[in-house]
């Protein structure tokens, strides 16, 4: 052998052990990406192509909205060692106060919303004050609240039962595209230059921050894995993006989950506030002892908490173009599952909102699937208990693994 195919065949061996060392080291990232593709190419065998179709494509990411939204907070509650059980009914309670301020009192959509973004965040605050001033702990705090709630959504509704909201602009929120901007083509155009753009960004940010760490001397993966690394990331969101153009677009609510992650993916990752989220839920007496002000940030959590509740109400309501008693029902189940699933520890001081957005759509997915697929509702439940169950498994495993 020469030594270029020497030197060949070394090169080729450290990049098998650096792609299997990335492997190891960040599997639970990994994982729920794996879980995904594979829950996408399953269901698209199986129901003929009709899973991964623009129309469903379309609605499962719509439909996953109001959870996704829900989702983002709840990293944040579980990744604080903490719980909120009530955001289901809070968003279902808050979702009938939009529509009846908007049906019976006349008010605007432009004027509802603020109000009850603002009827969150004082829920939300309440809940901080009885967590970590008051030493209420955070389960019964926020069972009790679920009941609260369920009972005030019960008494608002019970007159009608259903309260349906003729607003357009409201209802337009959850249902609604955003507009082309050529009209009369078969491919929404504007969404094609809105997900080239979201390429470009990714990219230039990730070679930034590359850039940095370099300039720290931190250890960055290899040229070759950092250029994979972009190619497959910016393939899959061009292929999602071609779905959506391919059917009416970006819809309102995919606008606003992508605002919110968006913003909750910088305050986690970049802000002093973000390093304090993760130290409480690593050590909260360490934290303190630090200098943290766990009580004011675990309030802050919780009112994060709260604000997001009531948006969630309000893309819940605006989709159903009208407000239930039902509302809400199992709302936080799908939260804690979605972000468990996503790669939240569950003995806190790990989690990513991206990755809750994920478990969000694994678990969207697989219901759009199993519907497609005529499965019962019982045997839904099931599976879906059971993907959950082994998602907290893989963490503990995972964890045992590295110590």
């Amino acid at each position: 052998m020469s030594a270029v195919e020497q030197k060949a065949m070394n090169q080729k061996v450290s990049l098998v052990e650096e792609v299997a060392g990335l492997f190891k080291g960040n599997i639970r990232e990994y994982a729920m990406y794996i879980v995904l593709v594979a829950i996408i190419a399953i269901f698209s065998f199986i129901t003929d192509g009709l899973f991964i179709s623009s129309r469903n494509i379309s609605n499962l990411i719509n439909q996953t909205g109001y959870i996704a939204v829900l989702a983002v907070g709840m990293t944040l509650i579980l990744i604080i060692k903490q719980i909120d059980l009530s955001v289901g009914f809070v968003a279902g309670f808050l979702g009938a106060i939009a529509a009846i301020l908007m049906t019976k009192s006349g008010i605007s959509e432009w004027i509802t919303i603020p109000i009850i973004l603002v009827f969150g965040l004082v829920i939300g605050l309440f809940y901080g004050f009885l967590v970590a001033k008051v030493g209420v702990p955070a389960f019964v705090a926020t069972l009790a609240g679920q009941l609260v709630f369920r009972g005030l959504l019960l008494l608002v509704t019970e007159g009608s039962g259903t309260i349906i909201i003729p607003n357009k602009g409201f209802n337009a929120i959850g249902n609604d595209f955003i507009p082309d901007i050529f009209k009369g083509s078969s491919i929404h155009l504007l969404t094609l230059i809105i997900g080239a753009l979201a390429i470009v960004f990714f990219i230039y940010s990730q070679i930034k921050a590359r850039k940095n760490m370099k300039k720290y001397n931190f250890k960055v993966v290899s040229d070759p894995i950092f250029i994979t690394k972009l190619v497959f990331i910016a393939v899959i969101i061009s292929g999602i993006v071609w779905i959506l153009a391919s059917y009416n677009g970006l819809s309102w609510t995919v606008v606003i989950v992508a605002v919110v992650v968006f913003i909750y993916n910088f305050v986690m990752n970049k802000t002093t506030y973000g390093r304090y989220v993760y130290g409480i839920g690593g050590n909260a007496e360490a934290a303190e002892l630090s200098g943290v002000n766990v009580v004011k940030i675990t309030s802050m959590v919780f009112a994060s908490m709260g604000l997001l509740a009531a948006l969630s109400g309000i893309l819940f309501t605006s989709r159903l173009q009208s407000a239930t008693t039902v509302a809400g029902n199992g709302f936080e189940l799908d939260a804690i599952a979605a972000a468990y699933i996503g790669g939240v520890s569950a003995n806190g001081g790990i989690g990513k909102v991206t990755g809750s957005i994920i478990g969000a759509l694994v678990m969207s997915s697989l219901s759009s699937g199993m519907n497609l697929m005529g499965v019962g509702i019982s045997y839904q439940y099931v599976i879906r208990g059971t993907i959950l169950v082994l998602a907290v498994v893989f963490d503990v495993m995972t964890r045992k693994a590295n110590k």
